[in-house]
C-alpha cells in the first residue's frame, strides 16, 4: 500500500553550471510503497537530480523536504543519517573484502563510534547485526564470507544495495542498478525492488525500459533537464510527447 503523504518531496529543483542549466524546475514526490522511475536519454539530467536529492551536489534553486522537514541545505552525511541512501552507476564495493565486511563498513559509517576507537570492528555487535540484516534483505545471506570481487556482476549490484540498506535508509535513490545484467540477474533484482518498496520510498533511474514498465508505479520522463511527463506507466507508454522525444516514435 502506498503512503498518501510523500516521504521525500522535491519542488522546482534547478541546477546550473555557469550558463548551462542541467536540471530545470523538476518536482517529484517519493512515497513508501512505490517505485518512482526517472527515465530519459543520456544528458537528460537524471544523475544530477539524484546528486541533488542525496546532497552530493547543491541545488541552484528549489526545495527538498524529507518527512516534511526542509533538508535543502543539509550536507550529504546528514541526509544519509536521516535516512536517504543511494547507489551509483559504477560499482563501489571493496572487492578484496568479504561481502559481510563491505556491509559492516557501511553500517559503521552510518553510526560512527569514536569512543570505541580501540575496539575491533568485528566486535561491534550493532554494525554486524545491521550488516547481516542488510545481506538477508538483499538476498546475499548465503555467502557472507565470500570476497566481494568474486561475486557475479549482478551479485555485486545486489551487494551495493545491501551496503545501502546497512545504513538503515527510508529513501533509496538507485542509479541504474540493472546496468550490464543478464535476464536472470535482472529478474532477481526486480524481485528485490518489489520487496524493498514495501518499506522504502524508491527512486529508480534506469535505461532498461522493459524493466521500468514492469516495476515502476510512476514514471517521470526528463528531456534536456526538464520534465515532459510524470504519470502511471500505462499513460506514459501512450503519451505523445514521450513517444516522440524519448521512444523515438512520431505517432
Amino acid at each position: 500500500m502506498v503512503d498518501v503523504k510523500p516521504l521525500l518531496r522535491a519542488d522546482g529543483l534547478t541546477r546550473r553550471f555557469g550558463g548551462l542549466t542541467a536540471v530545470s524546475q523538476v518536482s517529484l514526490d517519493l512515497h513508501i510503497g512505490e517505485v518512482h522511475a526517472v527515465i530519459g536519454t543520456n544528458g537528460a539530467g537524471k544523475s544530477t537530480l539524484i546528486n541533488m536529492l542525496s546532497g552530493e551536489m547543491p541545488a541552484s534553486s528549489g526545495t527538498i523536504a524529507l518527512d516534511g522537514h526542509d533538508i535543502g541545505t543539509w550536507p550529504q552525511p546528514k541526509r544519509a543519517r536521516a535516512g536517504i541512501g543511494r547507489s551509483y552507476q559504477r560499482t563501489t564495493i571493496f572487492p578484496s573484502f568479504s561481502v559481510l565486511e563491505n556491509c559492516r563498513l557501511s553500517a559503521q559509517a552510518a553510526q560512527p563510534r569514536a569512543w570505541a576507537v580501540w575496539q575491533s570492528a568485528q566486535q561491534c555487535a550493532h554494525s554486524t547485526l545491521a550488516a547481516r540484516a542488510a545481506l538477508d534483505a538483499a538476498g546475499l545471506s548465503n555467502e557472507p564470507h565470500r570476497p566481494a570481487g568474486l561475486l557475479s556482476h549482478g551479485g555485486q549490484r545486489q551487494l551495493e544495495i545491501a551496503m545501502c540498506l546497512a545504513t538503515n535508509p527510508r529513501v533509496l535513490l538507485l542509479d541504474e542498478p540493472l546496468a550490464g545484467m543478464g535476464a536472470e540477474e535482472t529478474e532477481r533484482m526486480l524481485g528485490l525492488l518489489a520487496e524493498l518498496k514495501r518499506s522504502h520510498a524508491v527512486l529508480l533511474v534506469e535505461h532498461d525500459m522493459d524493466a521500468v514498465f514492469r516495476i515502476a508505479d510512476r514514471i517521470t520522463v526528463m528531456v534536456n533537464g526538464t520534465v515532459i511527463a510524470s504519470d502511471v506507466p500505462e499513460r506514459i507508454r501512450t503519451n505523445p510527447e514521450v513517444l516522440v522525444a524519448y521512444l523515438g516514435e512520431a505517432h
